[in-house]
Order: structure tokens, then sequence, then C-alpha cells
């Protein structure tokens, strides 16, 4: 018999006559634990299988039945196995921690561009109907026809704007996330719904119920106005001007209203004139989109208007823009210009002492809210 032989009968000598001691009952409790371990430390792994104490234990293991357990245990272990199961809303939440990537306008818009949207195409009024009277008058004095290659683009433009904000799908939030990040500074991500949304200017914790009559062409103006580098230190004014411990008004509502104003200019024809000029729809409402917001932060901040006033101030800035767009325009080729210059705050500096309001605390009066009244046959441009 070899050695290892050998230690092996040893061992397995030693185990027996535990075993034998234990079944007698001669020790006492403790000396049999004791001695029981140096036995086990003694086995080799693969003669454990062989010990009947380790088979029965297995087979009592086996065959093991739980107490009476308190209604108390069943219910902690009911909510428990409850929060595992819970998976987190989709969009609710950035997919990483690790920030996500900006999105640009074109990318945002290549997204609508290769979607099919002929569901929401339906339901667009290209043009606004005009019968008797104003018919005549438009055809006398109105602006030109949209040329006919430049429809399609237009219907695209109404098409989005009849899109709503999808949070499952994740372009629509890389555009929130990028317009976020824009105007806070914040290099992280922040979550889809939440209080932080009420801090750049929407009523409440989701974006999506404030894009009524602007659809999510609401959102890719925001995007193109914080993403363009020509415009971005606009937007940072105008935001810094909408936390004016007096003056404060909500930044993106505001900025929903003036998307709804170029929806109307582009459909009455306001902006054919133009868009034929430049043989392109979508820059020409992004830009009259921009100039429209410049005046109303100049006219907000000259006139010392408060959130009392935007009511009446975005109805007028609707008459204005939709009778002499060209004019915007021109100004915000200028400001641009300046901004180029070095000139850092057109606006000026604004005071902004105080906690910034949230948006539900504040009155707001939007063009969809005041009383209608037509403004057909208006467009001079």
């Amino acid at each position: 018999m070899n050695e290892k032989s050998c230690s092996f009968h040893n061992e397995k000598e030693l185990w027996n006559g535990q075993d034998e001691s234990m079944s007698a009952g001669s020790s006492p409790p403790c000396d049999k634990d004791n001695s029981a371990l140096l036995a086990f430390r003694g086995i080799p792994i693969s003669a454990l299988k062989n010990c009947s104490i380790l088979r029965a234990l297995t087979t009592e293991a086996n065959g093991w039945a739980p107490g009476v357990v308190s209604t108390e245990v069943l219910s902690a272990q009911e909510e428990w196995e409850a929060v595992d199961n819970i998976q987190p809303e989709t969009g609710s939440q950035p997919s990483s921690d690790q920030p996500g990537q900006l999105i640009s306008f074109s990318e945002a818009l290549q997204h609508f561009q290769t979607m099919d949207l002929s569901s929401f195409k339906k339901r667009i009024q290209p043009t606004i109907r005009r019968t008797g009277l104003t018919a005549l008058r438009h055809c006398l004095f109105g602006p030109p026809e949209l040329h006919q290659g430049l429809r399609d683009e237009r219907d695209l433009v109404l098409t989005i704007a009849q899109c709503g904000l999808d949070s499952r799908d994740p372009v629509h939030g890389r555009v929130l996330q990028t317009i976020y990040r824009k105007l806070t500074g914040s290099k992280f991500d922040c979550a889809l719904h939440g209080d932080h949304w009420e801090d750049l200017g929407f009523q409440g914790a989701n974006p999506a119920t404030d894009l009524r009559g602007a659809g999510f062409l609401a959102l890719l103006h925001l995007l193109y106005l914080v993403m363009d580098s020509k415009t971005l230190l606009m937007a940072q004014d105008i935001f810094r001007l909408s936390h004016h411990h007096i003056q404060q008004f909500p930044f993106c509502l505001m900025s929903v209203n003036i998307t709804r104003i170029a929806i109307q200019a582009l459909r009455e024809g306001c902006l054919s004139r133009e868009c034929n000029r430049q043989q392109k729809v979508i820059p020409v409402v992004n830009s009259f989109y921009a100039a429209t917001f410049l005046q109303l932060a100049r006219v907000w901040r000259t006139q010392q208007k408060t959130i009392s006033d935007s009511g009446f101030v975005l109805k007028d800035l609707e008459v204005l823009a939709k009778k002499n767009p060209r004019r915007l325009l021109k100004t915000l080729e200028s400001y641009l210009a300046g901004v180029s210059k070095g000139q850092a705050s057109l606006l000026g500096a604004q005071k902004c002492c105080g906690p910034h309001p949230h948006s539900k605390d504040l009155t707001f009066t939007g063009v969809c809210d005041l009383l209608p009244h037509s403004s057909e046959g208006t467009c001079l441009s």
C-alpha cells in the first residue's frame, strides 16, 4: 500500500472512530463538535460524497419544510418581490450614467424625414381657406403662392407640428436632453420627467403636455435655437431674461407660442415670398421663429413687460410678424452680425436675483388663450 493509500486509510479510521464515539454519546457536545471538525478537515473532498452523515444531512435538508410564517413576513416578501419586478418607465430616466450624445437639428429632422408620417399628414391644413371678398383681397394684395416644388417641404413642417413627444423614441429623448443641457450648461443628462423642466419654463414635469398647437415642431425650434452657434447666445440671453426677478416668464411656453405664430404665418402664406426667394422652407421658418423670439425679448425688456402682459404681447407680435416678416428677418441678421463681432449680450445685463419661480406658479396667457380674431389679409410680404 502506497503512502497516499495509508493516509486515506488512517483518515477513514479516524472518521469511523469519531462516528462510533458520537453514536455512543460518550463525549460532551463541545468535544464532539471539535472532533467532528478535525475529522472533516482530514477527509479529501472526493471522499465526502461517501460519508453517510453528509448524505443523511442532505436528505434531511431536501425534505425540510418551513414552519408557520407570519403575515408580516409574507407581506414583506411580496413587497420585495414586487421591487425586483419593477421596470423603469421607458424614457423616464437616461439610458446610461454617462451623458448621452447631443443631437443636431439636421439629425433630428432627418429622423422625421425617414419616418412614415402618413397618419399625421392627413390632419394638416396646408393653407387657409378663403372665400368671398377675403379670397379676392388675398388674390389681389396678398403674398404670392408658394412654388409647387416647395410644397412637400411645407407639408413636412406642418406634419411634424402634428406629432407629439414620444418618450419611448430615443431620438425624442435626445432632443430633450440636448435642449436641457444647452440651456442650463449641465454636462449630464436628466430624467425626461421631473420638476427640473419647470425651471426651463414648462408648466409641469412632463414637457409633452405643453406642446398643444405646435407638436414636436416646438421642440425642433428650441433645438435649432440652442444648437446653431449663431443663435445659441441669443437663446441664453432670452433664457436669462425669463428668470428676471420682476419680468420673469416661462421660457419654453413662450417658445411654443412663437412656434404657433410661425405655423400660422406659413399656412397663411406670409412666408411664401421669402421661401420662394431662398428656394427653401425649413430654414426660412426657423429664421422667422428666431427673429420673432428676438423681437419678443426686446419688447419684453424695453417696455418692462411682465407675465400679466403675455397674451397681449404675443397677439401684437403675431400681427407684426405676419405683416412684415422680411423686416423681422433683417433684424435677426443684424443681431447675429453683432454677436459675431463680439457683442456678448445685445439684450443687456439682466438682474436675476431671488429664487426662480416655477412655471406652474405663473399665470401665463398664450396666443391660443385669447379671443381669436381674423388676421387674414394682413400679410403684406
